[in-house]
């Protein structure tokens, strides 16, 4: 973490669930609360507003179930208008459904309404990092429900085996590069090569893959 606060900004339709988020942010030095929305479509605006006051947040917490726009939406418009921002979804539900579907939209970070704030900041500054944060229920559920079978990870050379375990430890494709002394675009065409060899979507689960494979240790 820079000296600088992290900007993040609140979307969630229960203004209760914005305030409360708004105090802690507050009361923690490196965190600045830069604003909120009651919806995916008021998010996208606000957002336009802020980066055209070069004031962008660096995290967006997210919900999921919203009108007008849903999270899931609102998160992949996000990603694709607003890359700078990363997402870490902030719900009440855990299927795997939901799940797949806000990490193939872009998020990062996925946790549940009950987790406690110190968990809340960690996934804030994961993010940040370039790195992923699941809750750890949400991670034994993905794990459980991965189906790529042992013909797929047959498939994948030494090198590739290595890049899966470095997803696994939540490596940026430039961490990657720089361990394994290869072009950042040499690690981005290996981290391609093994999403497609394991019919994997995101780099979540690949991450989790590794995991289930023993590469990486998994959640406790």
């Amino acid at each position: 973490m820079s000296g600088r606060p992290v900007g993040v900004f609140i979307v969630d339709d229960h203004a209760v669930v914005r305030r409360g988020l708004a105090a802690y942010l507050k009361a923690i030095e490196d965190f600045t609360c830069v604003g909120e929305a009651a919806d995916g479509e008021q998010a996208l605006a606000r957002l336009a507003e802020l980066a055209a006051a070069d004031a962008l947040p660096g995290v967006v917490l997210m919900d999921l179930v919203m009108p007008r726009m849903n999270g899931v939406e609102a998160t992949a418009q996000i990603v694709e208008r607003f890359p700078a921002c990363r997402v870490v979804v902030l719900t009440s539900f855990g299927e795997v459904e939901r799940v797949h579907a806000a990490l193939r939209s872009g998020a990062v970070g996925y946790l549940l309404k009950d987790a406690d704030v110190a968990e809340v900041a960690t996934a804030i500054r994961a993010a940040v990092r370039g790195e992923v944060h699941l809750d750890p229920v949400v991670a034994r559920r993905l794990t459980q429900d991965l189906r790529s079978g042992p013909a797929g990870r047959a498939l994948l050379t030494p090198r590739e085996r290595q890049i899966l375990a470095l997803l696994g430890e939540g490596r940026s494709n430039r961490e990657i590069a720089d361990i394994l002394v290869i072009s950042e675009r040499t690690a981005r065409t290996h981290v391609s090569n093994v999403l497609s060899k394991l019919n994997l979507t995101s780099r979540t689960q690949a991450a989790l893959m590794a995991i289930r494979e023993g590469l990486v240790p998994g959640p406790q």
